[in-house]
């Protein structure tokens, strides 16, 4: 299994950042890749999602499945068609304010997404490839892309969240293999 685990401070209380990670809706605003998001569901566990990603010459609907919350602090979910991936969502109330917060910040929280997933579980014919595009090419340039877009969605989430554009500073734990 590969994993991607990216973290960063959020400058506001763990449910309020909670309920806005909870919006699976909104995400194709912040990923260049996702298209759009079908809901089928509260949000708690159970819900699904069809989320239709394009990247290069490929497009793919991934079907993924909340497998349970822990209001304000954790989301789980796992890709229930295709693919062996797994993540969740972490909020973690910090219980000092960094050195480098903002002036008005009053209250912060690690905010934390990390991702687990096998891409050769998609190796039989899951995805359609362009011919002569061989499977182990695509799994070879996407995971990069992935790592970069996983820190991108997370560094878009932090501006619409708080409100405003800063210098974010995230941490990359892992990356894919």
């Amino acid at each position: 299994m590969d994993q991607i685990v990216v973290s960063t401070v959020v400058y506001l209380p763990p449910d309020e950042v909670y309920d806005f990670l909870a919006d699976f809706s909104r995400y194709p605003k912040y990923s260049e890749y996702l298209k759009n998001v079908h809901q089928r569901g509260d949000g708690g566990a159970g819900t699904r999602y069809d989320m239709r990603f394009a990247w290069w010459k490929l497009t793919y609907t991934l079907r993924s499945e909340v497998t349970d919350v822990d209001p304000p602090w954790r989301i789980d979910w796992r890709i229930v068609k295709d693919l062996d991936a797994h993540g969740d969502w972490q909020v973690e109330e910090l219980d000092e304010l960094p050195d480098d917060a903002p002036a008005d910040a009053e209250t912060a929280c690690r905010v934390t997404l990390d991702v687990s997933f096998d891409p050769q579980t998609a190796r039989d014919g899951t995805v359609d490839l362009p011919r002569f595009v061989s499977f182990d090419f695509v799994v070879d340039k996407i995971k990069p892309v992935l790592v970069k877009e996983a820190q991108k969605v997370v560094e878009r989430i932090v501006a619409d969240i708080e409100g405003r554009h800063r210098p974010v500073e995230l941490v990359v734990e892992r990356r894919p293999s």
